[in-house]
């Protein structure tokens, strides 16, 4: 997964997200304003464009990232970051938060462990926040084809939504000399129900609501509390 994360670290600027992603970063600050958050940790972090938000209200944030690159790209821009999986992670925190539909990258055969691993980095009734592309989001606005063609590199990437996974295949030419050499990687996401996430065992809903990030209501917010 790191390899394949580390070509979308490399060609995440050609797609065209920045503001998406700065508006998906205002909603989670907005969502946390009013709690009571010493320490945070930002579970795929990226390059720490979210911790540098929350830090400005005084609170001490920590990130994790599976690509390397990201990582390395967060330290160099002067947050805390580290490559690891959320299991690995030994301290504990106010709240956890999981921007861009990273809950989708885990698959069902993972996902309860995955949530177990939260649940157990989180203090006494901290929060989870994060969000989810909703099978909308995944059928009509992820799934196809998008081509950035410039002088000395060429992206594509191909889209396919079937039996409730999302296979994204990069494909990047880079120019060096007169030769063009070719990365390729493909990245899988599950669409998970939105219910699922509302009954879970060890975390109580305290609240979810639709995003319109690119359409209306492709994505879905939640905040959990730990219990």
């Amino acid at each position: 997964m790191s390899s394949q994360l580390d070509l979308y670290a490399k060609v995440e600027h050609l797609l065209g997200i920045e503001e998406a992603t700065k508006s998906l970063h205002q909603t989670y600050v907005e969502v946390l304003y009013n709690h009571e958050i010493k320490s945070l940790l930002d579970l795929g972090c990226g390059q720490g464009e979210l911790m540098g938000l929350f830090e400005q209200y005084g609170i001490t944030c920590e990130g994790i990232d599976l690509s390397e690159r990201m990582v390395k790209q967060a330290s160099k821009n002067g947050y805390k970051a580290e490559h690891k999986s959320i299991c690995d992670v030994t301290k504990s925190y106010d709240a956890i938060v999981s921007v861009f539909d990273v809950l989708n990258f885990i698959s069902w055969d993972e996902l309860e462990e995955f949530l177990a691993c939260v649940h157990a980095a989180l203090n006494e009734k901290g929060l989870f926040v994060f969000d989810v592309n909703t099978l909308h989001g995944f059928e009509d606005v992820a799934e196809g084809t998008m081509v950035v063609d410039e002088q000395t590199r060429f992206l594509s990437v191909d889209a396919v939504y079937e039996d409730e996974r999302l296979t994204t295949t990069f494909t990047l030419f880079t120019q060096q000399d007169e030769i063009f050499f070719k990365e390729q990687a493909s990245i899988a996401q599950y669409y998970h129900p939105l219910e699922y996430f509302k009954n879970l065992k060890n975390f109580q809903l305290i609240n979810s609501f639709y995003l319109d990030l690119y359409d209306e209501k492709d994505k879905a917010l939640f905040v959990l509390q730990k219990v």
